[in-house]
């Protein structure tokens, strides 16, 4: 099927080239020569390209500066940059700031043809998730699976705030997860089979926050054609959730704190009031008391709505919680997926935890979703996230893809897991001819002593041959040399057997 690739070069010559590249691969190319005639192209069109080939060092504005604006704008089109052979900072900075995949120039149409490919797998995988989502999937505390005891407290708070009607305020950082608590404190109260009316507060033009909230009558403002009902009202009898309640209108919030003390709503235009009967459930990333001090967020509002609040730690400050959400994203996204994934490598897990992850929970879901999608070997591994190796460690664009089969000690399966129960790994095992994981007295060996004798054995398995050994031990290359350097062994001053 045909789809829409935006291309974005400086080069009439690379342009040509992409373009021709493009159309043989059976989709429809749009150009632009630059960040900002691209940025109006997505503007223009009706509807948007299913991904983007964008150059990075180009006039009036370079492809990371667009990178920068899609990632503002909220836009999920996936990028594929390209980088000049050598230009590994250059590649790493791209990922960091969004980007889907690079390619190196000169272009090998294979090369692309994969990359553009990938990208609209990931698209439509996701075009069927988001379907999936609206088909009445539910979320109950039951559903949330936790290892850390900061978490469990935000479930026991929302169990206890499900069994009344008072208000709550969902404190957290982006992406933690506060809509999933919302809709699980609905899920467990006695509206839960009433309307879940969801508004973001923060992504609605000021001019339409009274209107969209209260609703309005025919001819009440310019544009007014017909009449039309709030959110309130839409969500009358069940719970509303105000998602980024801090970035309500000073003029609103009076409106909205009426609403919450006396169960009326004004629609703009209207003649009178209208009785509503809802549980408000509001949300915040923004410290809110601050907002006070600053006079951008009414005093009076903030205590009627913060009567129960519950605070939701970030993924940071629970990474205990990474290895059981990864299994739940891997068996969620498998379900759909073409392929069949069955577990994650220690390595890609290990490169997972070391991560901050700003994005928090929804940043994870992403990655693992984008890994799943785009996995040959049914395992996941490093090669596999490429965006969170350029965060963590800087990436080599030059570095092929590992082959893990599914049954290689180390993995981690999919396979269900008690609920917030801690993850009980499968006591490991010595097998003939590999490096013992067990001393003479039955005890395991420190793991200093076992990962060198790994990189003594894969020096001899592989010959000498670097690249080779960083790769399948999972490792940068640079990283191999240091440890190397660590350890006192010399890769130069050894003998290797031939493997004819």
């Amino acid at each position: 099927m045909s789809e829409a690739v935006l291309i974005v070069d400086d080069d009439p010559v690379q342009r040509r080239l992409l373009q021709a590249a493009v159309e043989k691969l059976g989709h429809t190319p749009l150009l632009a020569e630059n960040g900002r005639e691209a940025l109006g192209v997505l503007d223009r069109v009706e509807e948007a390209p299913r991904t983007i080939v964008l150059d990075l060092i180009m006039p009036e504005m370079g492809g990371i500066e667009m990178l920068e604006r899609l990632q503002a704008q909220g836009s999920d089109i996936p990028v594929i940059v390209q980088t000049s052979r050598g230009s590994i900072d250059t590649a790493v900075e791209a990922m960091r700031a969004g980007a889907f995949d690079f390619i190196v120039k000169p272009v090998a149409p294979a090369r692309l043809g994969a990359a553009i490919n990938n990208a609209l797998k990931v698209r439509a995988m996701e075009t069927r998730q988001r379907k999936r989502r609206n088909t009445g999937d539910t979320t109950s505390f039951d559903t949330l699976v936790t290892n850390s005891p900061s978490m469990a407290r935000v479930i026991k708070l929302g169990q206890k705030a499900a069994a009344s009607d008072i208000p709550i305020l969902i404190e957290g950082e982006s992406g933690v997860g506060k809509e999933l608590i919302a809709r699980a404190i609905q899920s467990e109260s006695r509206r839960h089979r009433k309307p879940f009316v969801t508004v973001n507060c923060g992504a609605i033009p000021d001019t339409l926050v009274e209107s969209i909230l209260f609703g309005h009558e025919k001819g009440a403002f310019t544009g007014a054609t017909e009449k039309r009902i709030g959110k309130f009202t839409e969500a009358d009898t069940g719970t509303l959730f105000l998602d980024e309640i801090g970035d309500l209108p000073i003029n609103v919030q009076v409106k909205l704190l009426r609403a919450v003390q006396q169960g009326e709503v004004d629609p703009v235009g209207g003649r009178g009031t209208q009785k509503v009967d809802i549980r408000l459930i509001s949300a915040t990333n923004q410290n809110l008391i601050e907002r006070v001090k600053e006079g951008h967020f009414r005093e009076d509002l903030f205590y009627r709505l913060n009567v129960f609040p519950i605070m939701v730690p970030p993924l940071r400050d629970r990474k205990e919680d990474i290895p059981l959400l990864v299994q739940n994203f891997i068996a969620r996204f498998s379900d759909s997926a073409s392929n069949r994934v069955t577990g994650i490598s220690r390595p890609a897990l290990a490169l997972l935890e070391s991560h901050d992850w700003p994005g928090n929970i929804r940043q994870l879901e992403n990655a693992v979703f984008r890994a799943v999608v785009l996995c040959e070997t049914g395992v996941l591994d490093v090669t596999e996230f490429p965006q969170i190796r350029a965060l963590v460690e800087g990436i080599d664009p030059y570095e092929g893809a590992k082959d893990i089969a599914p049954d290689t000690p180390g993995i981690i399966t999919s396979q269900p897991l008690e609920k917030n129960a801690h993850l009980e790994p499968t006591p490991p095992q010595d097998l003939p001819g590999h490096t013992p994981l067990l001393d003479e007295n039955g005890n395991v060996r420190a793991l200093e002593d076992i990962e060198r004798d790994a990189i003594q054995f894969a020096l001899d398995h592989y010959n000498g041959q670097m690249s080779e050994i960083a790769r399948r031990l999972g490792i940068g290359r640079s990283t191999l040399y240091r440890k190397l350097r660590d350890m006192g062994l010399d890769p130069a001053e050894r003998t290797y057997p031939r493997n004819d």
